[in-house]
């Protein structure tokens, strides 16, 4: 092992700036680019939560650069204001009203089918590596959900959301086994049994060092590198009776904060992913493949108040309206930065309205692939090169928790229902109310009958997922 990996960066060495592997990024014209693709995904940030949106109070220089070296969106939305059903709508090119999974239901509520074509296998189809370190939420050991069974060559990190609370868990899972942390659980260590602090080993940490040892091997062929990283998520089930649930090794340029220690732990836990986002973009400078790489970041969702997080002391949504459950913008609207040196010019700003369904369409474009009918995909390739761009007739979603709601954005039309399918409609204007503190259901009925329809057109019934009754 030792000798193959000194071989390897002897070769990378020999190759200097311009890589025998780069060969297949020169394409002749009119045929499929090819890149590579990067996309980061952090778990429960805020659309206000970035210094490039307009936080003052936590420092992102390497999220901020990554914006300044790309194209940075506005109008972008998650595909629902919760992790799993907000991960199927980005793997399966689905709205809500229709991709498999629709909300955080676990067992067969939280699995993708094999009929399911995901993301990872488009680029797979393509001849692409496919990897993914992080959290994934869409299928256990032993069901078609799998990420292997999705298109993932490898995988390593969290299956499922509750697992994926926990930053010192005693286990990881690589593919379909168990990999051992040096944890163990905190009820032990209160009894002196444990590990010694500074010996245990944090989850993030270690799935970043596995997906740098992943691109060490596979960066010398086209490779699609999926990075669900779980910070800043609280712990929902950490430190109760203190609601602290903000795990990190240390609070670093935060501990000497006048703050509660849930505020000092995530500004420490949004600084932690902002620096290993600096070193990813180091290592693909390093490994030779940054200028034909695509890299993408963006939240599943918006930012959360659990763990004793108080949301608003960081104006983490920004000047958006609600978090995460929320259907206002503040918990569907997300920071969203893409960067391709030479493709994607730097330092531009895109109002594009789209999601992340139609990330699938993108892909299908960028690897000369046919985009599979039934989608809710529309590729905003030509956004990302400033050029004019097909719009969506509507973007849709729905939740099904706290007694269920759905949301439509048509043009500058937001329309929000709750409960879904029977509850009064109320409507705002984004264009003029980015806030949404204004209800416009009375003035303009002709625009709520419009939302009503475009609801009904969007939702289709999944006995899986059951609308609550109406009391």
């Amino acid at each position: 092992m030792q000798i193959r990996r000194t071989l390897f960066f002897m070769l990378l060495g020999l190759a200097g700036s311009n890589p025998l592997w780069l060969a297949h990024t020169q394409t002749p014209a009119g045929q499929p680019l090819k890149p590579n693709v990067v996309f980061i995904l952090a778990d429960d940030l805020g659309y206000g939560d970035l210094g490039c949106y307009g936080q003052q109070q936590i420092k992102t220089p390497n999220l901020d650069k990554l914006a300044a070296g790309g194209m940075r969106f506005t109008q972008f939305y998650a595909g629902s204001t919760v992790c799993a059903p907000s991960r199927s709508v980005l793997m399966t090119g689905q709205h809500t009203g229709h991709t498999w999974v629709r909300g955080n239901g676990g067992g067969d509520l939280q699995t993708l089918r094999d009929e399911d074509k995901t993301l990872a296998e488009v680029f797979k189809d393509a001849g692409y590596r496919t990897a993914m370190f992080g959290k994934w939420g869409l299928g256990e050991i032993g069901t078609p959900g799998h990420p292997n069974k999705q298109g993932f060559d490898e995988f390593f990190g969290y299956l499922n959301q509750t697992h994926a609370h926990n930053y010192f868990p005693s286990f990881l899972i690589h593919n379909s086994e168990r990999y051992p942390l040096l944890n163990v659980p905190q009820r032990e260590e209160a009894n002196g049994a444990g590990y010694a602090k500074e010996k245990r080993q944090y989850s993030h940490d270690v799935i970043v060092d596995k997906a740098f040892e992943w691109l060490d091997w596979n960066a010398h062929k086209p490779f699609f590198l999926y990075l669900p990283f779980t910070l800043p998520h609280a712990n929902n089930e950490a430190n109760r009776d203190l609601h602290d649930g903000q795990e990190v090794p240390e609070y670093g340029d935060y501990a000497g904060q006048d703050w509660k220690s849930p505020d000092k732990g995530q500004a420490a836990m949004i600084a932690r992913l902002d620096r290993d986002v600096g070193r990813l973009l180091a290592k693909l400078r390093k490994l030779g493949v940054e200028q034909n790489t695509l890299v993408i970041f963006a939240s599943d969702n918006g930012p959360h108040q659990e763990g004793g997080n108080n949301p608003d002391f960081f104006k983490a949504s920004g000047p958006l309206r609600g978090i995460k459950r929320a259907l206002y913008e503040g918990g569907i609207r997300v920071p969203f930065i893409a960067r391709w040196p030479g493709k994607i010019k730097a330092g531009t700003v895109s109002d594009h309205v789209g999601y992340f369904g139609d990330v699938f369409a993108l892909a299908c474009e960028l690897t000369g692939q046919p985009l599979p009918p039934g989608l809710d995909s529309l590729s905003f390739w030509p956004a990302l090169q400033r050029k004019p761009q097909p719009q969506h007739e509507y973007l849709y979603w729905e939740f099904y928790e706290q007694g269920s709601r759905q949301a439509v954005r048509f043009g500058q039309w937001k329309a929000i229902r709750e409960p879904m399918l029977t509850g009064p409609v109320q409507l705002y204007d984004l264009k003029a109310d980015l806030g949404e503190t204004h209800g416009l259901a009375a003035a303009r009925p002709e625009l709520v009958k419009r939302a009503a329809a475009l609801m009904a057109q969007a939702h289709v019934a999944d006995p899986k997922w059951k609308v609550p009754a109406a009391k």
